[in-house]
């Protein structure tokens, strides 16, 4: 299919993602770029504040001049930077590009790392979003996961979130967790049910290669048990007034993370800090619409190293083929309770709709579509079955 099928009338929404690579201590489980550091070690702040801006100004032209709709700030743990540091951050972020009406600022927190009245700086320096790592409130599991809060200090973390003015508040849980009944999972959702989040991202401890956890395996519950907790945590998050709008994420009414969201709906973001990705859209000279993926430099101090190299600070990029934006695209949308309207998949992946029709119809036989033409939409069982899901909706490019 000639790229010229892709042709679209705008740009998608553009979001911003920073990376903040340091942490206390490497959990186990986690896959992310992140290098431990120790409670007493000097944070370089001010060299990666300028090697922020520096990636920043780099990938400006990328921008088109499109205003940000979110901003998240990521790690690693991004509670070990002072609010000073955001507040200068987020003041030259904003001489640089515009923001979007009622932008969407997340930060990511982690309760074991918090200094008192730090929330209020971070509130001050203009962050509306709190994300807290929580994981479970259960002594025993955090333990396992290599988790250096406890349960009080989680509940310690959203109180002075909220006396701080914070009114935006995920909390991540996680269930599946070594010696985790469906009762102590139904229990973590309750205490964290009970500090009233307007957020819940609710997701599954999965043993990722490169991982402690991969090279040491713990013992998880079995598939059955699994089955269990996802029904009971589903049925009670939902009669808490928690709507499912992605497969792990919950949200009250009007309360969605509009950054995850414009991943999902395969939106525009600006990647900087170490390890960051990006993708960006652009519309060439006949007009058709490219999609490239840059990454930087992984390590923190290779990435600060780049300030001085002439390479800058981009590790690698790729052009988004054809061929592979069936897949690209469906991997986000699907994820999506709602899914996507049909027509927004020849928009972003140029494929006509007959080229799907024989592979939805075999998508729809086997229930993992619900029966809506206007509508490229999961089932409950193709939530369950996403990979089975994908490989039918993308292998339709091929053809």
């Amino acid at each position: 299919m000639p790229a010229s099928s892709r042709e679209v009338p705008t740009l998608p929404p553009l979001a911003l993602y920073v990376h903040v690579p340091w942490c206390v201590r490497k959990c186990p489980y986690c896959d992310f770029n992140s290098h431990g550091v120790g409670r007493s070690s000097e944070l370089p702040e001010e060299e990666y504040l300028a090697a922020l801006l520096d990636d920043l100004d780099a990938d400006l032209p990328l921008a088109a001049g499109r205003p940000l709709v979110s901003i998240f700030i990521g790690g690693g743990t991004p509670s070990l930077m002072s609010a000073g540091f955001y507040a200068r951050f987020l003041d030259e972020l904003a001489r640089r590009l515009p923001l979007g009406e009622n932008v969407e600022i997340t930060l990511e927190a982690n309760p074991g790392t918090l200094e008192r009245g730090r929330f209020l700086g971070y509130r001050q320096a203009g962050i509306n979003r709190l994300s807290l790592g929580v994981q479970s409130f259960q002594a025993a599991q955090l333990e396992a996961l290599g988790r250096i809060h406890s349960g009080e200090d989680a509940m310690a973390a959203v109180e002075e979130a909220r006396e701080a003015g914070f009114d935006n508040l995920n909390l991540d849980l996680m269930h599946g967790l070594p010696g985790q009944t469906p009762e102590l999972a139904v229990a973590d959702l309750e205490r964290a049910l009970a500090l009233a989040p307007e957020h819940l991202s609710w997701y599954q401890l999965t043993v990722e290669p490169n991982t402690e956890f991969h090279s040491r395996p713990p013992v998880l519950p079995e598939e059955e048990t699994l089955w269990d907790i996802q029904d009971l945590g589903h049925e009670r998050l939902e009669a808490a007034g928690f709507s499912r709008y992605e497969i792990s994420a919950y949200a009250q009414p009007g309360r969605r993370s509009r950054h995850n969201l414009n991943y999902w709906r395969f939106g525009d973001y600006l990647g900087i800090g170490a390890g960051s990705h990006g993708k960006l859209s652009a519309v060439d000279e006949q007009g058709n619409l490219r999609i490239e993926r840059r990454w930087k430099a992984r390590q923190p101090e290779a990435y600060l190293r780049r300030r001085r190299d002439p390479r800058g600070f981009v590790a690698g990029s790729s052009q988004v083929s054809d061929v592979e934006l069936p897949l690209e695209f469906a991997m986000n949308a699907l994820r999506l309770v709602d899914g996507v309207a049909m027509a927004d998949w020849q928009a972003h992946t140029g494929r006509p709709l007959p080229v799907l029709s024989e592979r939805l119809a075999t998508a729809r036989n086997k229930g993992l579509l619900v029966e809506d033409v206007q509508r490229l939409q999961a089932s409950p069982r193709g939530l369950l079955f996403l990979n089975e899901l994908l490989a039918l909706v993308s292998d339709a490019g091929t053809e």
